[in-house]
């Protein structure tokens, strides 16, 4: 078995830079996932991270309706009701912001100050895209299948709606979902009432929300959304390579009690069980392993929960009195690797640098 390599040394956390007015404004409508709640299964909607881009619609389901058209030899149109009258499936998913992580980049970028929650696991029900595509007959000719929101704003200096695009055959994949409940119930407004696109294992700008038309094109998609957003970029001249699967990641329940103000945390001496999670969007979860104080052991995994959900993990500590720092990290079936600093980028994308726990266990 492929063994995760030993750590180099010199790990440190950027300074502090002050946030600005835009990004508190941004980190008041948006909300991570308390981290406490990576200890259960699924995540409940009020707790699940929340991205939203511009304003949450507000939208009559009665009225609403879904199109299907562009390049396809039948267009269609749907009702919720004709939506959830067919084929049903539900997927244990897990979602994440691509920009979570990006606080800890040094320099920041200025956006959504996300830190370690942009993360969150639901049952997912909908209908499968696959089937809908095929009824509509997409054209041989087509090359990408457009899904807009019902979401409008500026970003970039653009006026928009909402709009990304997959490839014709990912989103022909059997697992995409036109979802239109969370965790058993209707989708809450926040996360795409009625309906929202569902992409298990891309970063969450995939699943786009209020979804109103689906559109087949026969050039690519150059939207803003998709161009000149999400884009992993080394400078900011560099058109960068697109954010899609979700790099391997994993996460710590913080163990014990927590300070108010920063968030260390304090436990008693003796055994301590940790707990996490791990994801990734490529491949299956191979291993999980713990640094206490630089030195790495192998956790115990838990049995898979799906293809698209997180996976658990424990591992248990006998902790000395005194200050300590924890560590997590993942390694997929792929052989990904979380990094143990930051990749830095112009956008904050795609950060699965190790997470840092600073703990104190008293006598």
């Amino acid at each position: 078995m492929k063994t995760l390599p030993k750590p180099q040394s010199g790990a440190g956390a950027a300074p502090a830079v002050p946030l600005t007015a835009e990004e508190l404004q941004l980190a008041s409508r948006n909300h991570a996932m308390p981290l406490e709640m990576l200890a259960v299964d699924r995540t409940p909607a009020g707790m699940h991270y929340l991205l939203i881009h511009f304003d949450v619609p507000v939208i009559d389901a009665g009225a609403w309706r879904l199109r299907i058209g562009g390049a396809v030899r039948h267009p269609l149109e749907f009702t919720l009701a004709q939506l959830q009258a067919r084929e049903q499936r539900t997927l244990a998913v897990t979602l994440e912001c691509a920009g979570n992580g990006r606080s800890m980049l040094e320099p920041r970028p200025v956006s959504q100050p996300w830190i370690h929650g942009g993360i969150g696991t639901a049952d997912w029900t909908g209908t499968p895209l696959a089937a809908l595509l095929e009824e509509a007959g997409v054209e041989a000719a087509a090359v990408d299948i457009v899904f807009t929101g019902a979401d409008r704003g500026v970003q970039g200096g653009e006026e928009q709606d909402y709009a990304r695009s997959l490839t014709v055959s990912e989103a022909m994949s059997p697992d995409v979902l036109l979802a239109y409940a969370m965790n058993g119930a209707p989708l809450p407004p926040q996360h795409g009432f009625p309906v929202r696109l569902v992409v298990p294992g891309w970063y969450g700008m995939a699943s786009v929300k209020w979804l109103t038309g689906i559109e087949a094109v026969t050039a690519p998609f150059t939207g803003f959304q998709q161009m000149a957003f999400y884009r992993y970029q080394a400078s900011a001249d560099d058109p960068g390579e697109p954010v899609t699967r979700i790099r391997v990641r994993s996460l710590m329940v913080p163990p014990g009690i927590p300070d108010f103000f920063t968030r260390d945390r304090l436990v008693e001496s003796g055994p301590v069980l940790l707990r996490g999670r791990a994801w990734s969007g490529r491949a299956p979860i191979r291993q999980v392993q713990v640094a206490v104080d630089g030195v790495w052991s192998d956790a115990q995994l838990d049995p898979p929960d799906g293809e698209f959900a997180w996976r658990g993990w424990s591992f248990r500590w006998q902790a000395e009195p005194g200050r300590h720092e924890l560590m997590c990290r993942a390694m997929d079936a792929i052989g990904q690797i979380q990094p143990l600093e930051p990749e830095w980028n112009v956008q904050g994308m795609g950060n699965n640098a190790v997470q840092k726990v600073r703990v104190t266990a008293r006598p």
